[in-house]
């Protein structure tokens, strides 16, 4: 049975009635639970909590957005001024979740969550707006197969399921590892391409501390289970950083494995990477400076920085060091005299070459000060 399928079926299913096998022991706020009709958080299942890294005003998408609890919860999180929108490809999910959407809002007093049908692994492709498509030019041949096909691609341009560049952060919550290998690459691409410039991703999901070998990825109740389809936690990080994330990190790692399969520890873990690092190197006469505790770090470009030294950086650069999740790390030096950014020049960006201070402060800079005295308790330093 083909991965998609056996998933479809599983949650089909448990959409019906609650199957703990489905998911891991998660805390969520209480706060944000007592809104939510006990039929969503039965049927609802997840192995972490992205929710609680969003903010308000913000545009969250909820990848395998299944009963809604985590929309439920982020709704009230973003607020009236923000937006929800929860994706997931089994009818009987989202009738649960489409049904149970307006208690929520009214109980909240406001309506900010959609519902809407679609493969994650393919954000663009509208599956109803295909649907009612078809209903009027059904496959019944190999050439009305085609014409769907074009359809679809059609409809990914016209009106895609969720545009591009319109998304503050995307979460998921243990999803990720029900696609099928052959689209995992596609699906982190997706990620990047709904996500605005600055956006961030936050998802939960089920890792493995070895490869799985493929006796248990041809298992369908393993697969359904989130187990078969893990990822290694090293090649889970890649996958962000071959889809073009930086500022990759682990927010939490689960010590204790959620499952065990022939010596293979499974566990959750909530990642968080952001978009942004795209873009000209330009050369503002900008100095970043490492403040450790490491000796020495390599970033996400390649620059290899030690800590307590000056460093030329672009523009670019300057301004990622200067935003989560580098800004605690980093002093900053703007240049004496600031370079517009139109008349600003190209940057090497390769390799990391270190900044002397005259190029921040210019050559003629010659002032002399007495210093700031600053007392406490008597004392001066």
């Amino acid at each position: 049975m083909p991965a998609e399928t056996s998933v479809k079926q599983r949650y089909a299913a448990a959409a019906q009635a609650p199957e703990a096998a489905l998911c891991c022991p998660v805390e969520y706020d209480r706060r944000y639970l007592e809104v939510i009709p006990t039929e969503v958080i039965e049927k609802d299942y997840g192995c972490g909590d992205p929710s609680r890294y969003v903010k308000p005003g913000e545009t969250v998408l909820d990848l395998g957005s299944g009963t809604g609890k985590i929309c439920f919860i982020a709704a009230q999180v973003v607020g009236p001024q923000g937006r929800v929108i929860g994706v997931d490809m089994t009818d009987e999910m989202l009738e649960v979740a489409r049904r149970n959407a307006p208690i929520v809002a009214e109980r909240i007093g406001f309506a900010n969550v959609e519902f809407r049908k679609g493969r994650i692994q393919d954000l663009a492709l509208d599956l109803e707006k295909l649907d009612h498509e078809l209903q009027a030019r059904p496959i019944a041949d190999a050439a009305s197969f085609l014409a769907a096909e074009e359809l679809a691609d059609d409809l990914r341009v016209r009106a895609p399921l969720v545009a591009s560049d319109a998304i503050d952060v995307v979460v998921s919550n243990c999803v990720l590892n029900l696609v099928e290998p052959r689209a995992k690459r596609m699906l982190f691409e997706e990620i990047f391409r709904v996500l605005k410039k600055g956006g961030r991703a936050v998802i939960s999901d089920i890792v493995a501390d070895e490869p799985v070998p493929e006796a248990l990825q041809q298992n369908p109740e393993l697969w359904s289970g989130c187990i078969s389809g893990a990822l290694t936690e090293e090649d889970f990080l890649r996958a962000f950083a071959d889809a073009g994330f930086y500022g990759i990190q682990i927010l939490k790692r689960d010590a204790t494995p959620w499952r065990t399969v022939e010596g293979i520890e499974f566990r959750s873990v909530t990642v968080q990477a952001f978009k942004g690092k795209q873009g000209p190197c330009l050369e503002r006469n900008q100095a970043a400076i490492y403040l450790g505790p490491f000796k020495e770090v390599l970033d996400d470009d390649g620059h290899r920085l030690q800590r307590g030294r000056r460093y030329a950086v672009c523009d670019k650069t300057y301004q990622l060091y200067s935003q989560e999740p580098y800004r605690a790390h980093f002093a900053l030096v703007e240049p004496r005299r600031e370079i517009p950014l139109a008349e600003a020049k190209p940057f090497n960006c390769a390799g990391a070459a270190l900044r002397h201070p005259k190029e921040t402060k210019g050559d003629d800079y010659d002032a002399t000060t007495a210093g700031g005295v600053v007392c406490r308790d008597g004392g001066c330093c």
